[in-house]
């Protein structure tokens, strides 16, 4: 009986309910659409989390070329200095802190 009851309640037809659902959701949609607020993504733009770094200014590096005195180990792929050459196998370069 609660099922005839329920349904005696419902009297728009199919067509007429699908446009006022359409309608609400369309509307819903464009509400949601709306929701960021300019001046917050300004301020969270700006924030900056604990321990990180401000980038206020674009940082400008300098590449310089490996040098005649420098190679690059095979293992760490760091640029170290002649000095710190272990050994070198097969054209292959290896520091003295991944030599072991």
């Amino acid at each position: 009986m609660a099922l005839d009851s329920a349904a005696a309640g419902s009297t728009l037809d199919d067509p007429q309910r699908a446009r006022e659902i359409a309608a609400l959701k369309q509307g819903k949609t464009a509400a949601m659409a709306n929701l960021v607020d300019e001046s917050e993504r300004a301020l969270a733009e700006e924030y900056v989390l604990p321990g990180g770094e401000a980038a206020a200014e674009e940082a400008n590096i300098d590449i310089v070329p490996e040098q005649a005195d420098e190679f690059t180990c095979a293992a760490c792929f760091m640029v170290r200095h002649r000095s710190q050459l272990a050994r070198e196998e097969g054209g292959q370069k290896f520091c003295t802190e991944c030599e072991g």
